[in-house]
């Protein structure tokens, strides 16, 4: 698969016959991460100020809570960003509720990928939901032809650096992004080597 393959591998559903299960009241409901749609931006939206605003106080500031909601999760950009070519968003579901979703896209450098977002609700973290989907952004990068999966995250986002850790992440670097409003984003770089390329 080459990099033109990309629009098109987006729309591919991940829903491993091994995938698991969560009891949803009837014990029926089916855990998968299918592509994101148009008719979710709203969805996916109010989730992640949900997440945000349960997950960032206390690491960035309110101010720059609002801002970079709107700077990234409004459903009008959203909805841009579903129809650019080398970018995927990926929602994970439990049934019919979407409980966390990610994004993606393809880096200047020809063998590498960017894990953009990922994120899962509060109440349903730890327990591998997480986990799912990096595993879909390995396979996704993998099959792009990509040997690397980078991803910034805040210095001061102690459980997420720790996690990314867990599944093979490592610390290559550290930078102070400007992004406008008279805010910065003080990440790290965070790579994994993809198995297999």
């Amino acid at each position: 698969m080459n990099r033109q393959d990309a629009k098109n591998a987006k729309k591919t559903v991940i829903d491993k016959d091994a995938t698991p299960h969560e009891p949803d009241g009837t014990g029926n409901a089916r855990v998968h991460i299918a592509p994101v749609v148009p008719e979710d931006v709203e969805r996916i939206s109010a989730l992640a100020a949900d997440i945000w605003w349960q997950h960032y106080p206390g690491i960035i500031s309110a101010a720059q809570i609002e801002y970079m909601l709107a700077q990234r999760y409004d459903p009008r950009i959203l909805g841009e960003e579903l129809q650019r070519d080398g970018v995927w968003w990926d929602k994970l579901l439990i049934g019919n509720e979407i409980i966390g979703f990610s994004s993606g896209f393809l880096t200047d450098r020809p063998d590498e990928m960017k894990l953009d977002k990922l994120y899962v609700r509060q109440d349903r973290q730890r327990r591998g939901y997480g986990g799912m989907l990096i595993e879909r952004a390995c396979v996704f990068a993998r099959d792009l032809g990509c040997a690397r999966l980078t991803l910034a995250v805040n210095k001061r986002n102690w459980n997420a650096i720790a996690a990314y850790g867990k599944y093979g992440f490592e610390v290559e670097a550290a930078v102070v992004k400007d992004i406008g409003g008279g805010f910065v984003m003080d990440d790290y770089i965070m790579g994994k080597r993809l198995q297999g390329r």
